[in-house]
């Protein structure tokens, strides 16, 4: 499958001052961040979180606890399908779609569940958001998994092919997106590679390597370590949605990467630095992982002006170091 080409908007960059967006997703990983950032910048925002069970809720609970002391933050909790869309976004000039359920490997057995999270609730906010007046923008968090194992390096001209139910609903929900651009909504959909950083989701590979590195357990490795990611910092993914909200083009995918793809036994060898001697357990490759993924950052530098300021070896320092901190205060409160 290949894009449609983009067409030209009207949005130009405009003062942050007394803005007004909607964050679904705002109690998650990226969607918490990028709230913190837009409040930063004198957005006034609302956040929409379902709180899922699709990791631990009390992460997300704490995320959600954080943002509220913002005067300029106010959060809905309820499925999208279901919460009053209507009212909820009938004054916001912009909605940044980052709600879904995440995950490849999950995906296998929860399919339905994924289409509901990642598709139906994605139709739903699309037609609401072109009925609303004020909506002028909708900008989707979608996903490198759209491209599989794609040619490298992955261009958003060139064909997609998800090998997950995981993937394939992120690329549904993205050609909805697309589609549904016109005289009454514009739509950008950005394809996030693999982000990380301080406050990362419990299910993805590199927390799950720091904790079992700072707790001295076996690293369980899936496949022979040569698969290679293209890592994106948890701000740069951030500042780039942001970005998004003023890109004078509508009806376009954009990937979002960091700059420079890693192997895991590059990761590894990191972690050997930072934390000491690893224990390393291999397994077969797993269902639906992509052997690498590698952004052309061609459409970002050009139509955001977006470039990944944070290098891997830093960010991912950064999160170990918070993953120590975080596991120093449990063993205080013990």
């Amino acid at each position: 499958m290949r894009q449609r080409p983009p067409s030209v908007s009207v949005s130009q960059r405009r003062p942050t001052v007394n803005r007004r967006c909607v964050v679904t997703g705002a109690a998650g990983f990226i969607g918490s961040r990028l709230s913190h950032m837009l409040l930063a910048d004198g957005w006034t925002v609302t956040g929409i979180d379902g709180f899922t069970d699709s990791y631990d809720p009390t992460e997300k609970e704490a995320r959600a606890e954080a943002l509220s002391v913002w005067q300029n933050f106010s959060l809905v909790v309820g499925d999208l399908l279901d919460v009053p869309l209507e009212a909820v976004v009938g004054e916001a000039e912009v909605v940044f779609h980052l709600a879904g359920r995440a995950g490849v490997r999950p995906s296998f057995e929860l399919e339905s569940r994924y289409v509901h999270d990642n598709v139906d609730a994605t139709r739903r906010l699309l037609e609401v958001c072109a009925r609303v007046p004020a909506v002028r923008r909708l900008v989707y968090a979608s996903s490198s998994s759209v491209y599989g194992n794609g040619s490298r390096p992955f261009r958003e001209t060139g064909a997609v092919g998800p090998i997950s139910p995981y993937g394939r609903t992120k690329l549904v929900a993205e050609l909805d997106c697309l589609a549904a651009a016109g005289t009454a909504l514009e739509t950008v959909a950005l394809r996030y590679f693999t982000v990380y950083g301080p406050g990362q989701r419990p299910d993805m590979g590199l927390r799950i390597f720091a904790e079992a590195a700072l707790e001295g357990r076996p690293i369980v490795l899936f496949g022979d370590g040569t698969q290679s990611r293209d890592f994106t910092f948890v701000d740069d993914v951030a500042r780039a949605t942001i970005l998004a909200a003023d890109a004078p083009v509508s009806a376009l995918c954009v990937n979002i990467g960091g700059g420079a793809t890693v192997t895991l036994l590059a990761v590894f060898e990191l972690l050997r630095q930072v934390v000491g001697p690893l224990r390393i357990e291999s397994r077969p490759v797993a269902r639906g992982d992509v052997v690498h993924t590698e952004a052309d950052h061609t459409r970002a530098r050009e139509v955001l002006g977006f470039q990944a300021e944070v290098a891997f070896e830093d960010g991912y320092r950064r999160q170990i170091d918070d993953l120590r901190e975080r596991r120093a205060r449990r063993v205080r409160a013990r």
